[in-house]
């Protein structure tokens, strides 16, 4: 059902936790599937310095964070943004149809919390 690359995301998730003075936050979550996703940057000169992430949800909904907060992170702003469900679908090597709404709420974290820097 889940890629290696999934099941390896989930059980080692990557970036997780709080960054204590963040300089944004972007919090997103689906009532009907139970997943929340909290994101938090640093950024320098529009460059992503760190980011780390709190999901409650299914493995698929930690795996797609995880793996989301690697592409993320050393990016600017604008490449942030860029980033896509495709990317990260592919970077997993794929997943079940009906857990790919995850990694959109992961994606809508991101871009909440860069709307929340640049708003600032």
């Amino acid at each position: 059902m889940y890629s290696k690359k999934v099941i390896e995301h989930f059980k080692n998730p990557h970036n997780q936790g709080q960054i204590e003075k963040s300089d944004a936050i972007g919090q997103k979550g689906n009532m009907a599937c139970g997943d929340v996703m909290k994101i938090y940057l640093q950024i320098e000169n529009n460059i992503i310095k760190d980011i780390k992430f709190e999901t409650f949800g299914c493995a698929a909904a930690i795996a797609v964070t995880s793996a989301m907060t690697d592409i993320a992170k050393g990016k600017t702003i604008d490449e942030a943004l860029a980033i896509t469900k495709d990317n990260i679908v592919k970077d997993l090597g794929g997943l079940p149809e009906p857990k790919i709404h995850c990694s959109m709420l992961g994606i809508d974290a991101l871009r909440e919390a860069i709307n929340n820097y640049k708003n600032k």
